[in-house]
């Protein structure tokens, strides 16, 4: 529990109301009780605002007003924000025991080095000659490859994998494959989180690079050599091929498709679903996807598709020329 004076003193922001008042717990403006704190950051859910029980919420100062009528407020300028501040303010204050920085299931290499600070959990593996940074924390089922390098601070979910081989194989001219060894690792920086079951491709001959800041979801596929940049936000489900150098400060929707050996611009952003087939240099927010095919009538369709606003164009010069 939190008075709601305290909250404003570790936090900032305005508080409108009883400075006593007890937080029992943090909950949505829609299910709330008198006893829990929520928020409201998109004006679209203003209208859940009036009707809503929380004890307190948290508003940005356009609706201060609105939230002053009907109880308790925190006034703060991005109130999404200052409840993500508030989630982790709640845990270090009312988490549970940590336990042991490393667990006794775990299974660490006599050459792998572990930052006393960091927390290894059940279950895990960390291989030769990997490296974990200071306050990083390995959830668990967690496996790190040998030689990889996990910076500070980084959260890695249970079931992660970092450094398994890419996928690398050579014909062999009888119709089987000949495996080519990946002799590179993956270097993590500081303050990365990678989700439960995301799995990052150790490089070929170069490291797999995933820079710092970055936010990787669940079930994320890295292939080997790619390299991503500086906080950039990928959402679950996506699969970028090998060889593809993604910029920093990009988000990419859940279950977007991106092609290896390609490069995308600082600040772009792709929608999910889509199907990044070609590098994209100007940042933006880019969305698409085609319909399968036999390839040469959708590299046609395709080629056709590039055409319909010319197209769309022509015909309305058309029509005016014509008259009706």
């Amino acid at each position: 529990m939190l008075r709601l004076g305290a909250i404003v003193e570790a936090l900032g922001g305005e508080l409108c109301g009883d400075a006593g008042r007890t937080i029992e717990g943090l909950a949505p403006l829609e299910s709330a009780t008198p006893a829990q704190l929520s928020f409201l950051s998109n004006p679209k859910y203003a209208q859940q605002l009036a009707a809503s029980r929380a004890g307190c919420v948290i508003v940005g100062p356009s609706q201060r007003e609105a939230a002053l009528a009907r109880g308790d407020c925190i006034v703060a300028a991005d109130p999404y924000l200052y409840f993500a501040r508030v989630t982790q303010l709640w845990k270090r204050r009312g988490g549970a025991s940590a336990g042991p920085a490393i667990h006794p299931s775990a299974v660490i290499d006599p050459d792998a080095v572990v930052d006393p600070s960091a927390r290894v959990g059940a279950l895990c593996v960390v291989e030769r000659g990997a490296r974990i940074g200071a306050g990083t924390e390995l959830k668990a089922r967690v496996t790190v490859g040998e030689g990889c390098v996990i910076g500070r601070r980084c959260i890695i979910h249970p079931g992660a994998v970092i450094g398994a081989d890419g996928f690398g194989f050579a014909p062999d001219g009888a119709g089987g494959w000949e495996k080519i060894e990946q002799l590179g690792a993956v270097s993590i920086g500081d303050d990365v989180e990678i989700g439960a079951n995301t799995c990052i491709d150790r490089g070929a001959l170069r490291d797999t690079v995933i820079e710092d800041g970055v936010k990787l979801d669940n079930l994320i596929q890295v292939g080997h050599n790619c390299r991503i940049g500086r906080h950039t936000a990928i959402a679950g489900c996506a699969g970028i091929a090998g060889s593809a150098t993604i910029g920093a400060y990009c988000t990419i929707g859940g279950a977007a498709m991106i092609l290896g050996h390609l490069t995308l611009a600082d600040h772009v952003n792709i929608s999910a679903g889509s199907f990044v087939a070609r590098s994209i240099l100007k940042p933006g927010h880019y969305s698409g996807i085609f319909p399968i095919d036999d390839n040469a009538a959708w590299e046609k369709n395709a080629a056709t598709l590039k055409q319909l606003h010319k197209l769309r164009d022509r015909v309305k010069a058309l029509e005016n020329k014509t008259g009706p």
